[in-house]
């Protein structure tokens, strides 16, 4: 079996008395795509964001790829790392968000050399050759040189996609990446992810998107409540799921 990229163990988050995350166990190995269902307000994006430390974790833990992430170990203790080392651990995370934060000041081509010339300190001429051959990947080699406003919004999605792959991240986090765009725009960003998935990339994605999910997850999640309900591959879990909680969500949106 391959390695365990993704290792989610008893996570719990609350917000004041409000508890988001009850005690979440999750494990995603190294290629695999595992797709997180749900209705709304179930805790899907706050588990998304826990995984490279854009929560921190009330209790339990995340490790990628073997590392604790946002915590070292000391004395049987967590100690929340420094923001410098929890923003190099992230460099191994890419997120990829709903409304695309793209830097509207920068051109397509700049948006994606950032962050590899900054945070992992390439040359600029290695960027912008990583860039341009991702941009080509997504289906925007002409658009290079164009600013996020005159893209459509699948376009800019396709180019936080680009961007998150920039930085050659051991793990992708897709948080519903097409709930901001119209309807016509969603299959453009849909056939990139799968394409991803295809070449072995690992995946984490939240999305309403079933179709999508039966068609390139290995693991579909269903989540209520703060907990996970049932997972299992997408035959069994949509189209034979076990628990009643899971038939009646899906009878609403199949």
């Amino acid at each position: 079996m391959s390695q365990v990229m993704v290792d989610v163990r008893g996570v719990h988050k609350s917000y004041g008395p409000l508890e988001v995350l009850r005690g979440v166990d999750l494990t995603v190995r190294a290629g695999e795509v595992t797709v997180i269902v749900g209705p709304s307000g179930s805790g899907k994006s706050t588990l998304l964001r826990t995984i490279n430390h854009l929560e921190k974790v009330d209790r339990g833990w995340v490790s990628v790829d073997g590392e604790l992430i946002g915590y070292r170990r000391h004395g049987g203790k967590l100690h929340e790392l420094k923001e410098k080392d929890v923003l190099k651990q992230r460099t191994h995370i890419g997120f990829v968000f709903q409304d695309f934060n793209l830097f509207p000041h920068l051109t397509v081509l700049e948006n994606l050399v950032e962050a590899p010339v900054s945070a992992l300190r390439r040359s600029r001429e290695e960027a912008e050759r990583t860039a341009r051959r991702l941009l080509d990947r997504v289906g925007l080699a002409g658009q290079a040189d164009s600013y996020p406003r005159r893209l459509s919004g699948g376009q800019q999605q396709r180019v936080a996609i680009a961007r998150a792959l920039a930085l050659e991240p051991k793990v992708l986090l897709f948080d519903e990446p097409t709930s901001a765009l119209d309807p016509e725009l969603v299959g453009e960003v849909l056939d990139v992810v799968g394409d991803l998935a295809r070449t072995g990339t690992t995946m984490i994605v939240v999305t309403h998107e079933i179709g999508f999910a039966r068609e390139v997850a290995d693991t579909v999640v269903f989540m209520d409540g703060g907990v996970v309900v049932e997972q299992g591959p997408p035959g069994t879990v949509l189209d034979n799921p076990r628990h009643e909680r899971t038939r009646a969500f899906l009878s609403k949106v199949l």
